[in-house]
Parts: C-alpha cells; sequence; structure tokens
C-alpha cells in the first residue's frame, strides 16, 4: 500500500516560464516522505538529528510528462522498496489530484543508504526505517 499526499502547487515553486521548476518538485517529493515518515509514527526531529543513524538521498532522478502550474492540487503517491541491508529507494508518482486514474504528470525516484553519521560508513538500516519501508511497499 503506497503512501499518499496532496499537495497545491504554489507560485514560489514555480519558475520564470510559471511551470513547475525540477528541483522544487523533488523538494514536494520530500515533503510527502517526511509526512510518510511521520505517518507511521517516526518523530522528524530526532529522526533528521540522530547522532547514530542519518540517511542521506544518494541518487534521485526525477522525470515530467506534462507541466505542472501554480494552483494545480496533485497527489504524490510515495512507495518505498528496500534495495539491500543498508539502502532502500522510493518512488513516487504525481498525479493530478482530481484525476488520479488519468497519466501521471511526473514520476521521480530517489535512493537512500543508512551511515554512521560520525564514521560516514554504511550501516544496516534502522528498525524504524525496516518498519517504515515494510508500512508502505506494495
Amino acid at each position: 500500500m503506497s503512501f499518499s499526499y496532496t499537495r497545491t502547487i504554489r507560485f514560489a515553486d514555480t519558475d520564470a516560464a510559471g511551470v513547475v521548476y525540477f528541483a522544487n518538485l523533488l523538494s514536494i517529493c520530500h515533503e510527502a516522505y517526511e509526512a510518510s515518515l511521520a505517518a507511521t509514527g517516526i518523530e522528524l526531529r530526532t529522526f533528521f538529528n540522530n547522532p547514530r543513524a542519518a540517511i542521506p538521498i544518494v541518487h534521485a532522478d526525477i522525470d515530467f510528462f506534462q507541466p505542472l502550474f501554480c494552483g494545480d492540487k496533485v497527489a504524490i503517491a510515495l512507495t518505498p522498496h528496500a534495495l539491500t541491508g543498508d539502502r532502500f529507494e522510493i518512488t513516487y508518482l504525481i498525479q493530478a489530484a482530481s484525476m488520479p486514474t488519468e497519466r501521471p504528470l511526473a514520476k521521480a525516484r530517489t535512493e537512500h543508504v543508512s551511515i554512521d553519521p560520525q564514521r560516514r560508513t554504511r550501516q544496516p538500516l534502522p528498525p524504524e526505517m525496516i518498519h517504515w519501508i515494510e508500512s508502505w511497499s506494495d
């Protein structure tokens, strides 16, 4: 079951041509990620300031199929997938909130790795992240 996040595109999300700037849509996807963590019971302040575990994004890509404009309401379906014991990816399907069965407006993917923030070395995913992945995986 994917996590669903709804958001209205704001003027600040757009570029000089009036369409969503690519990096801003990735930022909106990250908002969905944060909302999914909170929905699973993960306290965000602790998660993003954990001295024992950090989970940085090591890769991101995005494809646009249609332009997104200020005022558009979008629904983002977020689905995580475990890759290895220390890595996972998240796929984001961005659709018009009013027509979620229509062709997607965009699709994004981020890849994350679990590290020890002090030594900057890989380590296994923390139990709460395994639970989070299992909560929203298909």
